[in-house]
């Protein structure tokens, strides 16, 4: 889909989001008068636009030395990369004095505008338009392109180009540098070549970008929390089932756990170890990873009761699986538990064929116990998380050793209600993440349509003045 198709993709999308909220769907209107830029990625531009490098619309890296007449003891701002978002904002709570950030820091200034230089900060979107910066003035990570906009030139429309699709795509493909360690070189910053409208309307652009991306925004928020309220539905979902049950009339007893309460009078209370029969805690170092082989499941790996490949997809040689798994082989149905960063993620193995990294334990159910399915979503539950976190040490990694993990208390009801618990939340979970998934796309196609909304109004493919 390329750059227009995007951008009314996204008008429809933005308009049913907003339903009846009065927000009309944007037409894209091209201008009466255009050129050829001379420019193959830019094609045509507005007849009265000029066509030149960044480097003649900003100066890049501005020096420091230009405040050089400061107090040393003069506070400013410190940001750190992760104080910069990817959707442009700040966190302006760090300061440190002039003294302690004159070596080995960007410097910058309210007004200039900043765009992260190495992987995948860059791609990902992170810069800024510096606002609000204490004494007009800011310091932070040495992986930043500074530009400051010269005479004519609006910085606002400098951050909006930054922003825009070619910026970002074009400059990926211009990283050098070891993989993982790439980054943007100030040349490319410099040699971009695009199309200047005159300064008003610039701000034109800006204040159309302004007021639609906030909508934008808006929805995405929204969005973003009902994601948030469904997650805790889910979350509550699970934790009632597996220590309430699904019978409202059941009579209940005190557990005599002050955090769990009250559980069903027919129920069980018993250590982990007492309904597992196989208990393999992965230790040593991991074999060699290879770009193709066996499929290595990490911590990373175990998300919301699955196996996500998506999130970080490694292997090990085939030769090196027996050795490896030699504690134990993993069987279909078992149930994998994270035991730190993160602690707690748990999912059953729906493919055998995996190796498992360090920080993952697996367990296999005693089936005249306790079922595989119904022991995954003890540890989605809140009580099953509360007795991980209560047993957990460290400090700056949590963690859970093999020996509390066999301690911790599991709530046992016969096994024909197990399964039909298991069974009824395998229902209502499953909606309940199909409506999610849904919504997140929705999100994703509206930052779509944002990227290509600033692309389109800052390379001159849509008539915003009158807007």
């Amino acid at each position: 889909m390329d750059r227009e198709e995007t951008y009314h993709a996204g008008s429809r999308e933005l308009g049913h989001a907003v339903g009846g909220s009065g927000m009309s769907e944007t037409r894209w209107q091209p201008y009466p008068t255009c050129k050829d830029s001379g420019v193959e990625w830019l094609g045509e531009i507005p007849y009265h636009w000029q066509v030149k490098r960044v480097r003649y619309a900003c100066e890049t890296n501005p020096r420091k030395s230009e405040i050089g007449y400061l107090p040393s003891d003069t506070e400013v701002s410190f940001l750190p990369m992760e104080s910069i978002g990817e959707d442009g904002t700040l966190v302006l709570s760090e300061t440190r004095t002039v003294d302690q950030v004159w070596q080995g820091y960007t410097y910058f200034q309210d007004g200039d505008v900043a765009v992260a230089k190495i992987t995948p900060c860059f791609e990902n979107g992170k810069g800024a338009l510096f606002d609000g910066l204490v004494n007009g003035i800011g310091f932070g990570t040495t992986e930043l392109h500074v530009l400051r906009a010269r005479d004519g030139v609006d910085p606002r429309f400098i951050f909006y180009l930054t922003r825009s699709h070619p910026f970002r795509q074009i400059g990926t493909a211009m990283m050098y540098g070891a993989a993982g360690q790439q980054r943007v070189p100030e040349d490319f910053i410099e040699d971009f070549t695009v199309g200047f409208p005159p300064l008003s309307e610039q701000r034109a652009i800006d204040t159309f970008l302004d007021r639609q991306t906030a909508k934008i925004d808006a929805l995405v928020t929204k969005q973003e929390r009902l994601i948030k309220l469904l997650q805790e539905k889910r979350a509550a979902l699970i934790s009632h089932a597996v220590t309430k049950g699904l019978d409202p009339d059941v009579e209940m007893k005190d557990s005599g756990i002050p955090w769990l309460g009250e559980i069903p009078a027919h129920w069980r209370l018993l250590q982990l170890r007492r309904v597992i029969e196989k208990f393999v805690d992965y230790r040593g170092k991991t074999p060699e990873k290879v770009q193709d082989g066996i499929p290595l499941i990490t911590a990373r790996n175990i998300e919301n009761g699955a196996i996500n490949f998506d999130l970080s997809q490694e292997f090990i040689r085939e030769e090196d699986y027996d050795s490896w798994m030699v504690r134990g082989l993993p069987e279909v149905g078992d149930v994998l538990i994270t035991t730190e960063a993160p602690l707690g993620e748990s999912a059953q193995i729906v493919d055998a064929r995996i190796a498992l990294a360090q920080r993952i334990i697996l367990l296999k159910a005693d089936k005249e116990r306790i079922t595989n399915n119904y022991l995954k979503y003890h540890f989605a539950a809140n009580s099953g998380q509360g007795e991980l976190w209560s047993r957990a040490t460290g400090s700056t990694a949590i963690g859970i050793k093999a020996y509390h993990l066999r301690a911790i208390l599991v709530t046992v009801p016969p096994i024909e209600e197990q399964e039909n618990i298991a069974a009824h939340l395998d229902r209502e979970t499953a909606r309940l993440d199909t409506l999610i998934t849904k919504i997140q796309k929705m999100i994703e196609r509206l930052e779509e349509y944002r990227t290509a909304l600033i692309s389109a109004a800052v390379t001159g493919k849509m008539d915003v003045r009158e807007s």
